[in-house]
């Protein structure tokens, strides 16, 4: 076995490459979240027992029926091949590093999740909840906050991306309803604190890695996401693979219609590890370009993020100590991001 570096540990893997097996749809769930917008007491209460399953025995899930227009997820790919498809030195001008509030473009290779490998092969852009920068939280130093950048060009694209955020925003916040009747938190636990949310949206573009592909280098390498959840929109060009309970790789291939959904480390540190955060990696090898478009759950910045009492006990202390969530996803940006790392001291 080997092992991954995460933000809350450790994880073993089977080694095996950068192979991975397919399972039958049966093994990955795929949960109806449509009586969320609506159901009666027992439909819902259905959704959150399948939530927990799928967090405990797989560590991911598919998610159909978002209430997220599909003319929308297709308006937000089409705008980000024009954004992708602009000179270099127009993206370059809205470079992350130029950010106070982590907003902007990040550059092929300068993203690396996995602390042994070397460097990312996509590129990025970010953005999150659109806040004045006169306004309160932002003057008081809460630095996740603050205005999105944009670039000049291509036509429609900000509107693309603002369509996408309000839409899955509020599909998330049917997730963390779920998430709160899994936990038997009662279902508006979570609502107080996501009325201001970090959460952040993210359009990515992957060249296809065609030849031998050197395990150090791939699309995303191996790692854990920082939030509580990401809902995933991928097109039909597979390339993410999932590390399941067992420590085995397995393909995720896209399903139309469906979001995936993957347990974060905040969420794991929030359940003491009954749901664990899934580690997963991207190596596009279809010979075709791939888009996906991550959405990056969590909560507001000063929320305290501290194990549920339904989650310890006599027999099972918390395992992580108390923080807050812009705290730990702060901490997890500088281990990541070059433009966060201190230079060198020189000899």
């Amino acid at each position: 076995m080997a092992l991954i570096q995460t933000g809350n540990g450790a994880r073993a893997m089977a080694s095996t490459g950068l192979s991975a097996q397919t399972v039958p749809f049966t093994e990955i769930p795929i949960i109806d979240f449509a009586p969320m917008a609506g159901g009666g007491d027992a439909a819902r209460e259905a959704v959150g027992l399948a939530v927990r399953e799928a967090c405990i025995k797989v560590g991911f899930f598919y998610a159909r029926n978002s209430g997220v227009s599909p003319a929308t997820v297709a308006e937000t790919y089409r705008a980000a091949r024009n954004f992708f498809a602009l000179p270099l030195a127009t993206k370059q001008a809205i470079h992350i590093g130029q950010s106070t509030n982590h907003r902007g473009y990040v550059p092929l290779l300068e993203e690396n999740t996995d602390p042994t490998a070397r460097g990312d092969l996509h590129e990025a852009f970010d953005m999150a909840l659109e806040v004045p920068a006169d306004d309160a939280d932002v003057l008081a130093g809460q630095s996740l906050y603050g205005p999105n950048v944009w670039p000049d060009g291509p036509p429609g694209f900000r509107a693309a991306m603002n369509a996408y955020y309000a839409e899955i925003y509020q599909f998330g916040r049917k997730i963390f309803r779920a998430f709160a009747i899994a936990l038997d938190l009662g279902e508006y636990y979570f609502e107080p604190h996501i009325t201001k949310p970090t959460a952040q949206l993210r359009v990515l573009h992957y060249p296809s890695q065609d030849g031998p592909v050197d395990d150090r280098q791939i699309g995303i390498g191996a790692h854990s996401d920082y939030e509580c959840f990401t809902i995933l929109s991928q097109e039909d060009v597979p390339a993410l693979q999932l590390l399941n309970s067992a420590g085995q790789w397995v393909h995720a291939p896209p399903i139309p219609d469906t979001f995936i959904v993957n347990v974060g480390d905040m969420m794991a540190r929030w359940t003491n590890d009954i749901f664990k955060s899934t580690v997963h990696r991207a190596i596009n090898r279809s010979g075709r370009e791939r888009y996906s478009i991550p959405f990056f759950f969590g909560p507001n910045f000063t929320t305290p993020v501290e194990v549920f009492p339904t989650c310890a006990g006599p027999g099972n202390p918390a395992k992580y100590p108390p923080t807050t969530a812009g705290q730990y996803i702060l901490s997890r940006f500088d281990e990541t991001f070059a433009y966060r790392k201190k230079p060198a001291e020189p000899a």
